[in-house]
């Protein structure tokens, strides 16, 4: 069995699990830092843990793609895979700390104005106080309560918010982080009483532009909204004229409908946006390496002995 992993952060230790996962597995294991990196002879590969799309539309041997990222939306459409049987396994549960620590960042930076203080340090200026929210008694409402959404709502706890409100497609969650969860079919009804809304979702068709237009109108005048889910659920222009009018109190993007973000697109120019470059989950944070490494190695071994793999992605729904 051919393994080959596609990573450029990966430090020795790593290689190491990888290598003792491995040689259990009874599989052999090249490491590169790109799929051009991949040498003859390693193309008909039947694993790969990393972004290996090229690889996988046109090696009819790949049986196990495992990529290091939460979202595969990106893999689900048609002509993706040479071999349409080949598995797919993503990395959700790894992202969780790094995700949450981002949202927590960014809404304390929105609430507590320290972007409008941060600007003017930078021209010299001693700033005026500024009106300013605070996580404590803030009314909050994660839209995704998988290991993301449940992550962040364990931390927000401390903050001391008047109520954390989960919602989901089956509007159930066991984390005692939440007061309640409730269904998506429930979203207009929650809508006016979020001081922060934090979208976690995945991007399906159910998903993209749950937050259109008219649900934010329904949002209380003043309020917050974070994204660290798929740019695809939100309706930007409609932000954009939101926060334009006041209607919002900020916003901030990690992530967007195109990306790279293109240099003319409006949201550059937003007023109280904060724009993020896709990096509230990524493989930077030690945390996250190590969790993901662990993840693939375990799996590795589920895949030899033919046991089922965790995180499989079903490809009739998108996740």
């Amino acid at each position: 069995m051919k393994i080959v992993v596609i990573n450029r952060l990966l430090k020795e230790t790593h290689k190491e699990q990888i290598r003792k996962a491995a040689a259990v597995a009874g599989g052999s294991v090249l490491f590169v830092g790109s799929e051009e990196d991949i040498p003859s002879g390693w193309e008909d590969c039947e694993v790969i843990y990393g972004f290996g799309m090229k690889n996988a539309g046109k090696n009819k041997d790949l049986k196990w793609l495992s990529v290091p990222s939460a979202g595969v939306d990106y893999l689900m459409k048609p002509g993706v895979f040479a071999n349409e049987d080949c598995l797919v396994t993503n990395s959700s549960g790894a992202y969780g700390v790094t995700i949450a620590e981002h949202i927590i960042a960014v809404s304390l930076m929105m609430m507590r104005r320290l972007d409008y203080s941060y600007r003017e340090s930078l021209k010299g200026n001693w700033s005026s106080p500024v009106l300013q929210k605070s996580l404590k008694d803030c009314r909050i409402l994660v839209l995704g309560t998988g290991d993301i959404g449940c992550s962040f709502a364990r931390r927000a706890r401390a903050f001391e918010p008047e109520c954390i409100i989960g919602v989901s497609r089956s509007g159930m969650c066991e984390d005692p982080a939440f007061d309640a969860v409730k269904k998506v079919s429930e979203l207009d009804l929650l809508l006016p009483s979020a001081d922060l809304l934090v979208m976690s979702l995945p991007d399906t068709p159910e998903t993209r532009d749950i937050l259109n237009r008219e649900r934010i109108s329904l949002l209380p005048y003043g309020a917050f909204v974070v994204n660290v889910g798929r740019g695809s659920a939100i309706d930007e222009d409609a932000l954009c004229e939101s926060l334009e009018n006041g209607k919002l109190g900020g916003a901030a993007l990690d992530v967007f409908k195109t990306e790279p973000l293109p240099p003319d697109s409006r949201l550059w120019k937003t007023k109280n946006l904060l724009i993020t470059p896709h990096v509230a989950g990524n493989l930077t944070l030690e945390h996250t390496l190590n969790v993901n490494v662990d993840m693939f190695c375990k799996n590795l071994i589920n895949y030899s002995k033919g046991l089922p793999l965790n995180n499989l992605i079903d490809k009739s729904k998108g996740y």
